[in-house]
Parts: structure tokens; C-alpha cells; sequence
């Protein structure tokens, strides 16, 4: 952070990204190739390998009965070796996860309302309502952005496959706001370079706990999966990918702060990361916040992707769009602004 919280020794990771730049919740959005590696803590010493793989990769990501599937197969090593689904690890033990590519398995469209924002023959824009996935996963079969999507539209990019057709970048399930997807190859290869060049414009508004000592600043900090819960991503030098969050006070209360936030870069919970990293977690955050935000009537985290802007891969035209605030973020500042 440029200011007086620079983690300064942190280094740079120089590895190139990948062509699109995914963000949101996914088991291998830490590594382009999807290989997960931790080392194994002393309290896990004894353990068997497939019990602590399933328990390492996060809730949600894999059954055992998968694990001991993938350790037969080779793709989960120990000190870079095979082995077999009731070895024990020891503390130390280098544990390596290549997750198999999955059987594609096309997403069928779903008549779910979406809010759209902007259309036109190239893209669509909509503003994601809070606890609504992106695209298929584990867990998520049906009911996502992308069902939504093929109802609606009919015609999206096939660069990313069937199971995230049209899909440039994506918002976490936990976070509202605006979301673009391509109409076709030409568009999505021209959003795609726009993201890895960081001049798509995204500016997210979150309300985080306490006074930030700073008017403005950058976290310059790298993000990694977090080596106590694989589920979650934290500040590391180990494993991690150089992650830029720009910053600006807008309102301060007596223990919170409204902040707007600029991506630079696009990882993982990102924002969410790097503001626990500076000790202002977002409100209501059910991972990285600590505490509820039911005391000033959210439902969810304080987080919304509000501004969104690229250029138009087909005409060249400067497009901006904004989202309003969801109804309960509006309620909680007019709390704090009233109390």
C-alpha cells in the first residue's frame, strides 16, 4: 500500500496472465493451469491424504470419493511422488492438486429475470442482484448468470466453453453489480485484451469497518490462497499473483468508512483481501468481514460494483455504466447517516 502500510518486501510475481482474466469464486483461479500446492502444518500431521485434501481444497470444491479418484490417478502427489488414498502426510509434506479439467457439461438456459443495462449486438451488461453465481460450478448447477443469459440472448461466445459461454470476467456470488459478458468471438477476444491491458474501469463501493487513516492510496499487495483454509485467498509471497486495489474515501461515520474502490488488477476476492489486509474488512462480509452487518440491515456484504466502462470492440465508442447502490447498502448509510 502506498502509504504508510506498504508491504514493500513484498515481491512482484512476473508471471504473464492468463488471455481472460476471471475474478469471483473458483478452486484453480490461483493458477492458470489448475494446480493447487500447500504445505502440510504441524497440526495436520497424521492425517490421510485424501481426507486432507478434500478438507484443504474447501468445502464445496470436491467429494473424498473424488480425491481418492484423483490420487489414483497421479494428479495428487506428495513430495512430488504418487501415492496411494490411506497414506498418512506429515508435517512439511509438499502436497500438490492438479484438478482434472471436468467433463463439459452445456448449460441449459433458465428464464431468470435479469437486469439489464446495456444491449446491443456485441455485449450485454447487466447488474447482478447480491448471491447470484456467475457460471456453473460445484454446487451451482442451475440458476446462475450464464442459464440467465442463454434465455436471453441466444447468442454468446463460445472462446470459454459451454459451461461460461460469453463470460469475460466475473463478480463474486456475494457481490452485486455490473457484469459484462460478449455476444461473440470478436467481442469477448477485445474485452479480453482490454481486462489484461487494466483499462476496463471498475469502480466498486463498499462500506468497511473503521476510519481508514488515508483520504486515498493503493494496496499493492499479492494475493495467494490463504495456507490455513484453501477455500480463501490472503496478503502472500507464497504462490501469489500481484494484485492492485486503488482507493478513496467518500463518507466516514464514527466506526465506518464508505470507500470507492478501482481494480487495477482482478483476483480472487481482491477487495475484499486486501482492505482485511489493512484492517477495514467490508461489512457484513461472511468471509473476511468478522463480524455481521445485520446491525445496520444487510443481508449480505457492503460490496457493489457500481461504475463499468470499456471501449466497444466493434465501433471503438468510450461506453461508461452505473448501478445504484442495492436497497439495504442505501438503508445502512441512511442509518449511519441519521443515528
Amino acid at each position: 500500500m502506498n502509504t504508510e502500510n506498504s508491504p514493500e518486501n513484498l515481491p512482484e510475481n512476473k508471471n504473464s496472465l492468463p488471455l481472460v482474466e476471471l475474478e469471483g469464486d473458483s478452486p484453480d483461479s490461483d493458477a492458470a493451469d489448475g494446480t493447487i500446492a500447500w504445505t502440510v502444518e504441524p497440526e495436520s500431521g497424521g492425517e490421510r491424504i485424501d481426507k486432507h485434501v478434500t478438507d484443504g481444497l474447501g468445502e464445496g470444491t470436491a467429494s473424498r470419493s473424488q480425491v481418492q479418484e484423483w490420487i489414483r490417478i497421479g494428479a495428487v502427489t506428495v513430495n512430488g511422488k504418487a501415492v496411494k488414498p490411506n497414506a498418512k502426510v506429515a508435517a512439511g509434506d509438499e502436497i500438490e492438486v492438479r484438478i482434472p479439467e471436468p467433463e463439459p457439461v452445456e448449460a441449459l438456459p433458465e428464464n431468470i429475470p435479469l437486469d439489464v443495462v446495456y444491449e446491443d449486438a456485441d455485449v450485454i451488461v447487466i447488474n447482478k442482484p447480491r448471491g447470484m453465481v456467475v457460471h456453473p460450478a460445484v454446487g451451482h448447477s442451475s440458476g446462475t448468470v450464464v442459464n440467465a443469459l442463454l434465455y436471453h440472448c441466444r447468442d454468446l461466445s463460445g472462446i470459454n466453453g459451454v459451461m461460461r459461454p460469453g463470460i469475460v470476467h466475473r463478480i463474486d456470488k456475494d457481490t452485486s453489480g455490473l457484469l459484462m459478458a460478449a455476444k461473440n468471438d470478436l467481442a469477448h477476444a477485445s474485452l479480453a485484451q482490454q481486462l489484461k491491458d487494466h483499462t476496463v474501469l471498475r469502480r466498486y463501493y463498499a462500506l468497511a469497518y473503521g476510519a481508514l487513516p488515508h483520504e486515498r492510496g493503493t494496496i499493492d499487495a499479492p494475493i495467494g490462497r490463504d495456507k490455513h483454509d484453501r477455500k480463501m485467498f490472503a496478503v502472500t509471497d507464497k504462490g501469489s499473483k500481484r494484485a492492485v486495489t486503488h482507493f478513496a474515501v467518500l463518507e466516514r461515520f464514527d466506526d465506518y468508512t464508505l470507500v470507492e474502490l478501482r481494480l487495477e488488477t482482478g483476483r480472487t476476492h481482491q477487495i475484499r483481501v486486501h482492505l482485511k489486509y489493512i484492517g477495514h474488512p467490508i461489512v457484513g462480509d461472511p468471509m473476511y468481514g468478522g463480524r455481521a452487518g445485520r446491525t445496520l440491515g444487510m443481508v449480505g456484504q457492503a460490496l457493489h460494483a457500481g461504475v463499468l466502462g470499456f471501449v466497444h470492440p466493434r465501433t471503438g465508442e468510450t461506453l461508461e455504466f452505473s448501478a445504484p447502490l442495492p436497497a439495504d447498502m442505501e438503508h445502512a448509510l441512511y442509518t449511519l447517516r441519521t443515528r
